[in-house]
């Protein structure tokens, strides 16, 4: 159940950070919103961040292998990485209307050999 745990408190944890990072490049859509100095764009990401941060730092404590959880920091990092991409393409997708291509796959798959490989 642990590992389960991590999982989904870092997809959770991701889609604030994506939010934090790239939700302002769609936030300028909005007239108010693009009239707020850069100090005021850093302030309402670093707001959405803070919920990344408490998602994130639960899910490695709790999937840690140091602290009973089934992964080591290696398979943490990966697993991460692996859904901070896979939330970031959704986003991209939906958010920007980004096309998906045949490059895009590769990457992905080398991806998923890089998953097998640190869980080898």
């Amino acid at each position: 159940m642990k590992g389960i745990y991590t999982v989904l408190l870092l997809l959770c944890s991701n889609v604030f950070m994506t939010l934090a990072w790239y939700g302002h490049l769609k936030m300028q859509e909005f007239s108010w919103f693009k009239a707020l100095p850069l100090i005021g764009v850093i302030a309402f990401s670093w707001a959405i961040a803070f919920f990344e941060y408490c998602l994130q730092v639960p899910a490695n404590r709790i999937g840690f292998e140091g602290n009973g959880g089934p992964f080591n920091l290696m398979q943490l990092k990966i697993i991460q990485e692996v859904i901070t991409l896979t939330v970031f393409v959704l986003f991209s997708v939906i958010a920007f209307h980004m096309q998906v291509r045949w490059n895009h796959i590769v990457a992905a798959c080398l991806m998923i050999l890089a998953v097998y490989f640190v869980f080898r």
